[in-house]
């Protein structure tokens, strides 16, 4: 059941229809004008030059601080070590900052040459559980 719906005594009066801007005569015909554009540049003044090696890190790799900023951390290098106190994903970093995942890769890098983060692979479960200890449990249920 749908509850009723409120209808105001004396309706307003319907805005105007608000027309959407031109597209710039720069583009052409065949093609749509893309939605707002990001700028590569803050991202490329984030991340640094890509010049060094990468940590081999996954989507899933958990990441966990092992101390408290400096001083002479950049603010992004802060955030991602406030943000790891606890275990967390590079996807979940990634998601929190609001940043590409090459981007956040490339500050994880240098955060884990700095020996200031640890990187961890998953803990993966097994896909079926260890027969003794399905035994254990079915004789500790037998016994109740």
């Amino acid at each position: 059941m749908t509850p009723p719906q409120r209808r105001r005594r004396f309706p307003k009066a319907e805005p105007e229809p608000v027309v959407p801007p031109s597209p710039p005569p720069s583009a052409s015909d065949g093609e749509q004008p893309e939605g707002p554009k990001k700028n590569p540049e803050r991202l490329y003044v984030i991340a640094g030059p890509d010049g060094g090696e990468r940590s081999d890190l996954d989507l899933v790799t958990l990441i966990v601080a092992r101390a408290d900023p400096p001083p002479s951390a950049t603010p992004e290098q802060a955030a991602l070590l406030r943000l790891c106190t606890a275990p967390l994903s590079v996807a979940e970093l990634s998601a929190y900052l609001g940043l590409p995942f090459s981007v956040v890769a490339v500050l994880l890098t240098e955060l884990v040459a700095a020996d200031m983060v640890t990187a961890r692979a998953p803990v993966i479960r097994q896909a079926l559980a260890d027969r003794s200890l399905l035994e254990a449990v079915m004789h500790g249920l037998q016994r109740l």
